[in-house]
C-alpha cells in the first residue's frame, strides 16, 4: 500500500524592483541578475514595532541607495 501526501512549494515566478519597478527575469525559480532583498521586522524601541517590512532592489537602484550613504557599506570580496 502506497501513502502519499500533498506537498506543496513555493516558486518565484517574478520580480519587480520595488525603486524603478524594472522586471526582474526569473528562470526556474531563480532570478537571473542581482537582486537585494529585504524581509525586516521591526522590534522594540522603534515606531514601526511588530511590522515587517519587505522590498527588492535590482543591482542599479542597489548602487544608487549605497551611494547616497554618508559612511560607506562595509564590502568583502
Amino acid at each position: 500500500m502506497r501513502q502519499y501526501r500533498l506537498k506543496e512549494t513555493k516558486e518565484i515566478n517574478k520580480i519587480v524592483c520595488n525603486q524603478c519597478g524594472k522586471e526582474i527575469e526569473v528562470s526556474g525559480g531563480t532570478p537571473r541578475e542581482g537582486v537585494f532583498s529585504v524581509d525586516y521586522a521591526w522590534g522594540y524601541f522603534s515606531d514601526k514595532d511588530g511590522e515587517r517590512h519587505s522590498f527588492d532592489l535590482c543591482e542599479s537602484c542597489y548602487d544608487k541607495l549605497l551611494a547616497s550613504f554618508k559612511l560607506p557599506a562595509d564590502i568583502e570580496e
